[in-house]
């Protein structure tokens, strides 16, 4: 986050006290400590003047608190939600709860006389959704009862491509990743259909009125957010611009008609968070999770998400809790792959199980071009309707026109008929692109990056499309441009791929916990599945559509045929069960796919079924090795449990990727586990970390019985390689004294951090302004002298009051933390 010029601005008077103060940051130097001391990070009842050193509530998001203008936020309370409170043994009364949620509110309102609030969270989450001035952010995040405040951001479905199909034109036969995964054996050979399995679509809203989904909605659908009413319809062209995204993730799941999704015979509720367009946000998300996990589904599918890779999320700490409580939670794991750190809340969550995109086996080929002597190395294909018409394209020779970015207005001007357009990525869906071409009589089409990188491969394309570089595209475009216009192609088959990773889908790790996410994978490239038309002459149809929304369904349903199965199984047990028996993947050179690109791999759900044993947790990270000298230990543990009616004996490998050197291992030996037992296996971890290259390093723990195997993939950290590595409190301690005006303060910071702002409030905590600001400084200890002198005389005339807090406020990336380094009095 850049930094801004802050000013904290409380009440309704303009304190302008940063004006005349002078700050110095020097080397630490011992503190003269005046009985302001240091304390634990620890939340404390900020109301008391205990003397130590108090948190305020964390800040997350970027604000700017100079503006007045209005935004909405989810502040989130200290006392624990309903769910939080059981899974910690204590008793929550819900008004109790809204008692205290109301004083909370009153507190701030006190504050924030404009503040509205809007909605309001009890079971899964405690806390309110409430439209403020960013300039009263701070403020809010200082009063008591307050843990954190969130922004209210935009979340999106998550899919990449879409090509519609009518009813005449979609047959069984097309419907090709539910059987990938195994799902028809579950049906047909187990007996297991979903029935009597309730999931939560929480999405876009659901079209219940579609043939192939009518079966699994009774009475009572679900609940619309958007509109507040109980009928979760998608968004109709009178409500502004139309979805079918839910209904496209419920077929996935539950369709029983012309095709059948995963659990064919499982009941659905809608959810509709997401309004028109398929956007929403944060509130309604959470509003939707509160309200599925009340409805008492079994398994909730949220193929939505945001760029914010934060594990502490209100999304993703929404979905701990549903977790926790019982409900089988699954998320998209995002497309912005195929970078590392990309996972986004809610797939960041540590209970829920995130799910990546793989693509199912393809044709390979070897591209080959010419215009006028001129090749691109980078060309390979994107998608065609068949392999006949694209190598059809050998045939003869062509001329390439420019064709802009494809879209209907930009092809109408260009004579394309019997040509190759040549287009660039960018604005339209690449489907889209191809079917306007292929209206305006081309035979073909050459699209080129607009960024670096590879761009994916998208089937059902209207006309034979081939992929390359924006260096490449950039060369022909020279060559086009200067009258060079003859294309010819060489394109032979090259055999078939194995299931494949989509370039599009997200990768982890998450930051903080360090989490391996996605946990699995299933397939996200062009699923067919059910939509709405909106088109009252023929109201349903079926589209194909690419993205992580669309594998996420996949696990869900297959969450619901595990769930009908193993009624006695916990979440845990069916998280597990999934990525223990998941298909590791590899690429098209033959190398296993990282863990935080594939996770523990594609998902078999007969295998997750029958499977006679269960190692949690289903992946793991070691956490972060720092000591530049000598060997760091740290100590482990996982649980076998055996499931079958017969003792087994494992033996089990830790095997690194890299590393080894430096990195090693010890595992119990005795794995003897008993019919129907569960077994607890230690584990120590040793790394030299000071011989290791800072990074992550990844491996796997295998377990091996028989015929048996589980792969548990593993990650572990060395010297805090990257700069979006974050710890749970930007700062460590803090200290101050006051003489003669001078403010001698000292501050010790976990991370490298970039920016401190220094302000003083009033005894309440309701009341001040920063005073002085202080650029990045690196981890550590440092000292700040402040001369306030010209300013605290001013204090009681400007800021009436029995005494002043000094608090700062300390900043990195899109998160600031405030802390009550103690009270003065104007006599000290």
């Amino acid at each position: 986050m850049s930094r801004r010029l802050r000013k904290f601005l409380l009440g309704v008077t303009a304190f302008l006290l940063a004006l005349s103060v002078f700050i110095m940051s020097t080397d630490y130097a011992e503190a003269k400590g005046k009985g302001k001391s240091k304390g634990n990070n620890k939340h404390q009842d900020t109301s008391e003047a205990s003397g130590e050193l108090q948190k305020t509530g964390t800040i997350h998001g970027e604000f700017d608190y100079e503006s007045d203008e209005a935004v909405t936020v989810i502040v989130e309370m200290t006392s624990p939600s309903v769910l939080e409170g059981k899974h910690q043994n204590t008793s929550v009364d819900r008004d109790t709860l809204k008692e205290e949620r109301g004083t909370v509110i009153d507190r701030i309102q006190l504050i924030s006389e404009s503040s509205e609030v809007n909605r309001e969270y009890d079971y899964v989450f405690s806390g309110f959704s409430l439209e403020v001035k960013q300039s009263d952010i701070r403020a809010i995040a200082a009063v008591n009862g307050v843990e954190a405040v969130y922004p209210n951001v935009k979340h999106e479905v998550t899919k990449v491509d879409e090509q519609s199909f009518s009813q005449d034109e979609v047959s069984p036969e097309m419907i090709d990743t539910a059987p990938h995964i195994g799902a028809p054996d579950v049906w047909e050979d187990l007996g297991y259909t979903g029935e009597g399995v309730t999931v939560g679509v929480i999405d876009t809203g659901v079209d219940y009125t579609h043939p192939d989904l009518d079966h699994a909605f009774g009475d009572y659908k679900g609940y619309d957010f958007v509109d507040q009413d109980k009928d979760p319809q998608e968004t109709q062209p009178e409500q502004g611009e139309v979805t079918n995204h839910g209904s496209h993730v419920a077929g996935t799941i539950a369709a029983n008609g012309v095709i059948q999704g995963v659990a064919p015979e499982a009941d659905i509720l809608g959810y509709r968070v997401l309004g028109p367009g398929g956007s929403g946000t944060t509130d309604n998300v959470i509003a939707g999770i509160e309200r599925a996990v009340e409805d008492g589904v079994d398994v909730m599918n949220l193929s939505l998400g945001n760029t914010n890779n934060d594990p502490d999320f209100a999304t993703s700490l929404a979905l701990d809790n549903a977790m926790q409580d019982g409900v089988v939670a699954v998320s998209s794991n995002g497309n912005s792959g195929p970078s590392d750190w990309t996972v986004g809340s809610p797939g960041t969550s540590r209970e829920a199980i995130s799910v990546g995109a793989s693509e199912l086996p393809y044709m390979l080929y070897n591209v080959g071009i010419d215009v006028n002597g001129l090749s691109a190395d980078s060309a390979d294909v994107m998608g065609t309707p068949s392999s006949e018409a694209l190598q059809a394209l050998n045939e003869g020779e062509y001329e390439l026109a420019q064709a802009g970015l494809g879209s209907a207005d930009e092809v109408a001007e260009v004579d394309l008929e019997g040509k190759i357009a040549l287009v660039e990525r960018g604005e339209y869906p690449f489907v889209d692109k191809a079917e306007n071409v292929a209206a305006a009589g081309a035979v073909g089409m050459v699209i080129y990056n607009n960024v670096e990188g590879t761009q994916p491969r998208v089937g059902g394309m209207a006309l034979p499309t081939i992929k390359m570089s924006k260096a490449d595209g950039a060369a022909l475009v020279d060559s086009v441009e200067s009258g060079e216009k003859t294309i010819t192609f060489n394109i032979e088959e090259d055999g078939l791929s194995g299931e494949t990773i989509a370039d599009f889908s997200s990768r982890g790790p998450v930051t903080d916990t360090w989490m391996i996410k996605p946990d699995v994978s299933a397939p996200g490239v062009n699923v067919i599945s059910t939509v709405p038309t909106h088109n009252g002459a023929m109201p349903h149809a079926y589209a194909a559509m690419s993205g992580t929304s669309m594998a996420a369904p996949h696990v869900a349903g297959a969450a619901a045929l595990v769930v009908q199965a193993h009624e006695d199984w916990d979440v845990d047990e069916v998280k597990g069960a999934l990525m223990n028996t998941a298909e590791p993947l590899e690429d098209l050179s033959g190398e296993r796919y990282p863990n935080n690109t594939q996770g523990a791999g594609s998902i078999r759900v007969p295998d997750a079924i029958t499977t006679d044993t269960l190692m949690a947790p289903g992946s793991y990270s070691f956490g972060t090795f720092e000591k530049d000298n000598g060997k760091e230990v740290e100590r482990q543990h996982f649980e076998i449990e055996n499931l079958s009616n017969e003792r087994k004996r494992y033996d089990m490998d830790v095997t690194l990727f890299d590393g080894n050197d430096h990195i090693k291992v010890m595992t119990s030996n005795n794995l003897n586990v008993k019919a129907g037992g569960t077994q607890k296996v230690n584990m120590n971890v040793q790394v030299d970390a000071g011989k290791l290259d800072g990074g992550y390093y990844e491996g796997l723990i295998t377990l091996k019985e028989d015929n048996e195997t589980i792969e548990i993939p593993t990650v572990l950290f060395v010297q805090d390689p990257y700069d979006v590595f974050e710890i749970d409190d930007l700062m460590a301690h803090g200290d101050f004294t006051l003489d003669q005006g001078i403010f001698d303060v000292t501050l010790g910071f976990n991370y490298d951090i970039e920016y401190v702002d220094f302000a003083i409030y009033d005894s309440g905590l309701s009341a001040g302004a920063v005073i002085a600001q202080a650029g990045a400084h690196d981890a550590g200890e440092h000292n700040f002298t402040i001369d306030a002198s010209p300013i605290l005389p001013q204090l009681p005339a400007i800021l009436p009051s029995d005494g002043y807090n000094f608090v700062v406020f300390v900043g990195k990336g899109d998160k600031e933390e405030g802390w009550v380094l103690g009270e003065f009095d104007l006599d000290e």
